[in-house]
């Protein structure tokens, strides 16, 4: 267990996929609490379906088939997610052991986790080495930063997969936080979650959180979209110039008054409210996991981007370098 301290945060981390196991916030009156999901024991992380706090990855999200072209050759890769590919397939990078570095510096303490992921792993091609940080800052800032590179031209995108639950860990669901998130157009999807090339407005729909909504109100919405995804599990095409950091959503729970804003390098943002949780996964504290008990927002490169001509490229060659920096910045009010 690696533990992260500054001020009030608290941010616990396993070597086991890089886990966030705990992330502990104060409220506006100073009471802290644990704001991700997480297991209560080691065990039950081994399996980790619904992959309560890891880093995902090769490709995380989906890909159509688990097939890509790459340079006129044909990958084809697992598929764990019934015909497609989903967060890196049946053994992705959250059920592998990571070598871990304490960070402390005048800026910063924190964590890096390292791994070396082989060719072949999964059937991507290349060697890629990894290197993911935990950074908490002076200002009360999480500051996550993903780096790779691979010795042979081969796809990546990686994310966290934590799940937010601002009320703390007496809390059974977010439907009542409110949520922004900076994007005017998201990618609706296919039966198999897959997106289907478009990129929609969210003008009129239950998709525009342009202004803050609250999810419980939005999850009751009759769209199409909402139906095939039993919620939301949906890409946001965040509104940037270029790709530098750039807000991209603020999460407020009006009970406690705790707020998460992200900022990040990333195009999209992915919000998946947890129809997967189903009940029968008792997660820390001993509070059974059902669908909203938390929600993720996954900054990222598009699912199924490989396959998508119209979606920005995730492809890595050799000499290149894949950085990518998201933030996670706590206040109360």
């Amino acid at each position: 267990m690696y533990s992260i301290a500054d001020g009030a945060i608290e941010l616990h981390a396993i070597t086991l996929g890089a886990i966030v196991v705990s992330l502990r916030v104060p409220d506006r009156d100073g009471r802290v609490a644990d704001v991700v999901l997480g297991h209560g024991d080691l065990d039950s992380y081994l399996p980790n379906p619904p992959y309560l706090g890891a880093v995902v990855g090769r490709y995380a999200n989906r890909i159509a088939f688990g097939r890509f072209h790459l340079d006129g050759a044909v990958h084809q890769l697992h598929t764990n997610d019934g015909e497609h590919h989903l967060h890196g397939g049946s053994r992705g990078f959250d059920r592998h052991l990571w070598a871990a570095t304490p960070v402390d510096d005048t800026n910063a303490v924190g964590v890096t986790f390292t791994r070396t992921s082989p060719a072949g792993e999964e059937h991507y091609p290349g060697t890629l080495d990894v290197a993911v940080s935990y950074l908490l800052t002076p200002e009360q800032t999480i500051v996550l930063h993903y780096e790779a590179t691979s010795d042979a031209p081969t796809i990546v995108n990686l994310t966290q997969h934590s799940y937010f639950n601002l009320a703390g860990e007496t809390s059974t669901s977010v439907l009542d936080h409110e949520l922004t998130i900076h994007a005017a157009g998201y990618t609706p999807v296919d039966r198999g979650l897959i997106p289907t090339g478009e990129i929609a407005s969210v003008a009129q729909t239950p998709f525009d959180f342009r202004a803050p909504a609250r999810i419980g109100a939005r999850l009751l919405d009759e769209h199409e979209q909402l139906r095939l995804a039993r919620g939301f599990d949906h890409n946001f095409v965040l509104a940037r110039a270029g790709s530098e950091l750039a807000p991209a959503a603020t999460l407020r729970d009006p009970g406690s008054g705790r707020v998460l804003d992200i900022s990040t390098t990333e195009p999209g943002l992915q919000l998946y409210t947890g129809h997967l949780l189903d009940g029968g996964v008792t997660g820390a504290y001993g509070r059974a996991l059902r669908p909203s008990s938390g929600l993720c927002l996954e900054t990222q490169h598009f699912p199924d981007s490989p396959n998508q001509p119209r979606f920005p490229a995730a492809i890595l060659r050799p000499g290149q370098r894949y950085r990518s920096t998201t933030t996670w910045r706590f206040t109360a009010a």
